[in-house]
């Protein structure tokens, strides 16, 4: 054992001796002479020398490999490539390893070139001759190649290229194919929670997780801001924290993620790519790495011969793929390895022409819409398997597409990727038509493809609607164009519930055929949803029901007589109704005016006791101004009826004085509060310039208009407006919108949006999507609006629009 003194003279000939002082020098005289002392200085000087031998080891490979560069490079032998090297670090005045590590880097062409240079290019003053970026990067690329397991990797990066940067703590995680993550290596970390970490199952959200997910590196200021748990949160919870994926040739083999002791700001570009590059030497690192025995490693154990024999006894089409690398050794394609027997390709071409072809050449369009590409190179990364129903296949074979829908799985064994389609057989498609048509009792039976816009009929839907089987099928959209127009809402409640509330539904009508026959049809449908619960198709039937409706209408009398006491309950919400009909037509000739396309839609509640008070109105004023306007007054029946007729009336009044919206907006709200018995109301009004093209427009309470421009619809900014009746007098703030040719600005009460289940920024939303889409005229994109209305309050609904031209 060495002595006190032989301890003290050891410690400041080590680069580390000034750090470790505080650790032994700095002991009590007694504890120096006390054998505990001893033994503690004695471990502490061996461990400096461990690591001064280990750091002198990984310079010394470093300057052999220049030896042989220059070797190489001169034809000469090893004696004269170190005389050589010796006298070039003497003319340039710089040590002999830093000179070995730019020789290292002029050969190389590397990822660590890269970042070398850019350190170098970036640094206004020469690095310290112990801390060159190029030699501590090659000295740790050095160790970690040199090293026999992960661990010793996760040791030298941390010693030679993280410390540097500030970094205290590295991880080294191995990534398994059921998704799982093992710790494969640590260096900072205390042993318990290295130990405590040492799995992580799959489904478990980690910074980690998330890089391997993503494909991308992670970077977080602060591990506690990401809400995300991760090895030595409770050590290091405030400081910044980095996920790189690590991994070679388009295969991700695990993630290096890198801790801070304190909050991490942004970093520059070339500390980004230090980072890379270091993740980039731990995948090689990672491909030979073995996982523990409790987790279930698949990786590089499946056989190429034996995967293609499991292919060609599946009963699905199935392609081998093997990744195809470009030149510089990153993921460029996949080879078409093998195709089974029971390949089926979408264009009908033979086995031969696909096999042995790259993925892209045979199926271009792979890497277009449907993403075909993106995810097999997903699964191969990640090894996680994709799968997904009714995906399109397409195959461009003479510069012509021809498309296919099949079910996908794709999934990675050991370097290939399996992946099998399940084409939809069309025979079979009928056959399912034909069945569903039997168990709901139709005569004629239809299925509509909402993806694709594709409309099936059967022979009998053609003779039911008197048309020609080689015509086409009337899709479910245009339905109200072929019956009369007293069925319109019915059809629209039809619509409606199958297609937005996607629930079966029922509906009579009055066909009109095109040879002037009227029939009795009635219409049964029911929504068809994929696996994520989206619709995509509606199957169905169309029954003649003539026979059935006459019957119907002989028994109405006694019906009638049975119902007398009923009727009468009714009467008064028919009258109001009826009054409301009278002022607020739910059809109505277009307003003509100047440069303007004017158009209004009233829908009135579906249900006769929920009559409301909704209104609406368009009217050029003697000025030339037009004035728009859309209202709701609270409650229903016949009061909020007649309070609606006093507030429409009057604003129309009040309308021919000339003055600006909010104004007219003052007025009306002292006349709900106190001519029409305190009722509340919302409303917006606007007056609109067609020779300057120019609204001014004010709201009370209700929610802005929405302008549509081009392919964009947004509400226009909110102004301050309080309800009116709410409150004697209240002033209401004006704002102007310059419009432009082609604009469309839609005004419209809650029940166009309302839901019970959604809030209404959900179902604005909703609307601003269904508004951006191009309907032809205004009045059809009015109907459109009216008809995919997501409402379910059963209130009325109003809209005004209006179209620049």
């Amino acid at each position: 054992m060495s002595s006190p003194e032989e301890t003290g003279a050891n410690a400041p000939d080590s680069p580390e001796g000034t750090a470790d002082a505080g650790r032994t020098g700095d002991l009590p005289d007694v504890a120096r002479t006390s054998p505990v002392g001893r033994l503690a200085a004695t471990v502490e000087r061996l461990r400096r020398e461990v690591r001064a031998a280990q750091l002198e080891a990984d310079g010394r490979a470093l300057i052999e490999l220049a030896k042989g560069i220059l070797v190489e490079r001169l034809g000469c032998g090893p004696a004269q490539a170190a005389r050589q090297l010796t006298e070039l670090a003497e003319q340039a005045k710089v040590p002999q390893l830093q000179l070995a590590v730019e020789i290292i880097n002029q050969a190389a062409h590397d990822r660590l070139s890269e970042v070398t240079s850019t350190f170098l290019s970036a640094t206004a003053e020469h690095p310290s001759k112990d801390d060159v970026p190029a030699v501590r990067l090659r000295a740790a690329e050095s160790g970690a190649l040199a090293a026999g397991d992960t661990q010793a990797v996760a040791d030298s990066l941390l010693q030679h290229a993280l410390t540097p940067l500030g970094a205290v703590a590295v991880a080294i995680w191995a990534a398994d194919a059921d998704g799982s993550l093992s710790l494969a290596g640590s260096a900072g970390f205390s042993a318990a929670e290295a130990h405590r970490w040492r799995y992580v199952p799959p489904g478990v959200a980690t910074m980690a997780r998330r890089a391997l997910t993503d494909r991308t590196a992670r970077w977080a200021d602060s591990l506690a801001d990401t809400g995300l748990p991760s090895i030595g949160h409770a050590e290091h919870p405030d400081g910044g924290r980095v996920a790189v994926p690590a991994g070679s040739g388009g295969r991700i083999h695990g993630v290096l993620e890198i801790a801070w002791p304190s909050a991490l700001g942004p970093q520059p570009p070339q500390v980004v790519r230090q980072v890379e590059a270091l993740a980039e030497l731990c995948s090689h690192t990672l491909e030979t790495h073995t996982l523990p025995n409790d987790c279930h490693d698949v990786r590089g154990t499946a056989d190429v011969r034996e995967l293609t024999d499991l292919v060609d006894g599946l009963h699905d089409p199935a392609l081998v793929l093997v990744p195809q690398l470009d030149g510089r050794g990153r993921l460029a394609d996949f080879r078409i390895h093998h195709v089974n027997g029971r390949f089926l390709d979408p264009a009908g071409r033979p086995r031969g022409t696909v096999h042995g072809a790259l993925l892209l050449e045979a199926y271009p369009l792979a890497a277009g819409e449907s993403g075909l590409f993106q995810c097999v190179e997903r699964v191969y990364a990640t090894g996680e398997p994709f799968r997904a129903r009714r995906m399109d296949l397409t195959a461009l074979v003479d510069q012509v597409p021809l498309s296919a829908v099949a079910d996908i799985n794709v999934s990675r064994h050991g370097g290939c990727v399996l992946l099998i389609w399940r084409i939809e057989d069309e025979t079979a498609r009928l056959a399912s038509l034909l069945q569903h048509a039997q168990r709901l009792g139709r005569i004629g039976g239809f299925e509509e493809n909402l993806l694709t816009g594709e409309t099936v009929w059967n022979e009998t839907l053609f003779d039911l609607y008197g048309r020609s089987p080689a015509g086409t099928p009337v899709p479910l959209e245009e339905l109200a164009a072929h019956a009369h127009p007293d069925d319109a809402v019915a059809i629209g409640r039809f619509l409606r519930t199958v297609l937005h509330h996607r629930r079966p539904a029922s509906a009579a009508f009055r066909l009109q055929r095109p040879d002037g026959v009227t029939r009795h049809i009635r219409v049964v449908a029911e929504p068809v949803l994929d696996a994520d619960d989206r619709l995509f198709a509606v199957r169905g039937a169309y029954q003649d029901i003539s026979a059935q409706h006459w019957t119907e209408v002989a028994l109405a009398v006694t019906r009638d007589q049975l119902a007398h006491t009923e009727q009468q309950a009714h009467e008064r919400n028919r009258l109001t109704l009826q009054l409301q009909h009278a002022i607020m037509p739910p059809d109505r000739t277009p307003l003509r005016a100047p440069g303007l396309d004017v158009a209004v839609r009233y829908r009135p509640a579906e249900t006769e006791q929920l009559v409301g008070g909704d209104w609406y109105d368009a009217v050029v004023l003697s000025s030339g101004l037009v004035l728009l306007c859309v209202g709701d007054v609270a409650g229903h029946g016949i009061e909020a009826a007649t309070s609606m007729v006093v507030l429409r009336n009057a604003l129309r009044g009040l309308a021919v004085t000339g003055a600006g919206p909010g104004q007219l907006l003052s007025w009306l709200n002292i006349v709900a509060h106190h001519l029409t018995g305190g009722v509340t109301a919302t409303a917006v009004c606007g007056i609109y310039d067609p020779r300057r093209r120019v609204l001014r427009w004010a709201r009370a309470g209700h929610l802005p208009p929405v302008l549509v421009r081009d392919a964009d619809a947004g509400p226009l900014p909110l102004i301050k407006g309080i309800l009116l009746g709410a409150v004697p007098e209240a002033t209401f703030e004006e704002d102007e919108v310059q419009l432009e040719v082609h604009d469309t600005l839609l005004m419209y009460t809650d029940g166009l949006i309302e839901r019970r289940d959604r809030s209404v920024e959900v179902s604005l939303r909703q609307l601003l999507s269904a508004a951006r889409t191009t309907s032809g005229t205004l009045d059809h994109q009015l109907d459109r609006l009216l008809t995919y209305s997501r409402s379910d309050t059963d209130d009325d609904t109003c809209i005004v629009g209006i179209r620049v031209e």
